[in-house]
């Protein structure tokens, strides 16, 4: 990918980002008056004249008596500075929640994608060897079977058998240790990745079996070269487009599954801070997580346009 195609596509990577802000903030400010969030229902002049002063001190302190624009261009300039304000609820500083709480999730959701990658590829290598033979088909049920069952009743069926009758893996979260952390986080994990084990798997398979009628693997075969050498070495590289499109889409799927996942499992992640927020109408917690939530998806898929050309150098994306 040339220098002019990275610039470009750094440039439509901030204008998303510009463009989820203005939205979010937009939203969040026509909901509702901020004020009546800061201070709760004295925000009202009829109130009476005694919370007069602290409603005007909350007015300045958060800058309510400029417009929509002008606070909106306040927040994107403190946001770039790393200032996402501070909370409504307790005048926390929201980049310390953020900082604290971030990355556990994205510890979650990596260890999620990890589980789903060392799994589905060999299991597709597996079943596009044996390409509509029985057991190829019993696969394919299995994988529909995986799609199938929420995230939500995956997390109660593996925290009821593998937490509390099992006793294998912790009940709550615990980070006294970065193995402890890791055990204490397979479960939701798993249960962020079985559909996207099945999901990375069906796409694999099905680029695999078209792979595998190339001209250029039947010249490999022709070689001698092993089976395994052929399907690992040849055919799955040039196989796996479809299933990087979909890893970095899926990504935003992985964010609202945390928000299941660790308000089941008790993890202080900021899928859990962004429930609560959202019920106690905390705008700069929400807006903070809304702007972090954009920046990952849209890294993230800038990283999978990278990888495209790595896979086969022959493609070239347009600017």
């Amino acid at each position: 990918m040339s220098a002019r195609v990275i610039a470009s596509r750094l440039a439509q990577m901030v204008l998303v980002v510009v463009a989820v802000t203005m939205l979010a903030f937009g939203s969040m400010n026509f909901l509702g008056d901020p004020l009546c969030n800061i201070i709760g229902p004295i925000c009202s002049e009829d109130s009476g004249e005694e919370f007069a002063e602290v409603r005007a001190e909350a007015r300045a302190q958060y800058h309510l008596d400029d417009s929509l624009p002008v606070r909106y261009g306040r927040w994107l300039g403190d946001m770039a500075t790393g200032d996402f304000g501070r909370s409504f609820e307790n005048g926390t500083k929201v980049s310390t929640t953020l900082s604290n709480k971030l990355p556990i999730t994205i510890t979650l959701m990596v260890y999620a994608q990890i589980l789903a990658v060392l799994v589905s590829i060999p299991w597709a290598v597996w079943s596009a060897s044996r390409a509509y033979r029985a057991v190829d088909k019993a696969s394919t049920v299995v994988s529909f079977g995986m799609l199938g069952i929420p995230v939500f009743a995956l997390s109660v069926l593996l925290f009821w058998l593998f937490a509390v009758k099992w006793d294998i893996f912790p009940t709550r979260y615990e980070d006294a240790t970065f193995g402890a952390q890791l055990k204490s986080l397979f479960l939701p994990a798993l249960s962020l990745a079985v559909p996207l084990i099945a999901t990375y798997q069906r796409l694999l398979r099905t680029d695999l079996i078209s792979t595998l009628q190339e001209d250029f693997i039947a010249v490999a075969r022709a070689k001698g070269l092993s089976n395994r050498r052929v399907l690992f070495r040849h055919a799955l590289r040039p196989s796996m487009f479809s299933m990087l499109t979909v890893f970095g889409i899926q990504t935003g799927a992985l964010i609202g599954g945390s928000l299941i996942v660790e308000r089941y499992f008790s993890i202080p992640g900021i899928g859990a801070e962004v429930v609560e927020a959202i019920i106690r109408d905390d705008f700069p917690t929400v807006l903070a997580v809304v702007v972090v939530v954009t920046v990952i998806f849209v890294v993230v898929n800038f990283i999978v346009d990278l990888l495209y050309g790595f896979l086969d150098p022959r493609v070239q994306l347009d600017g």
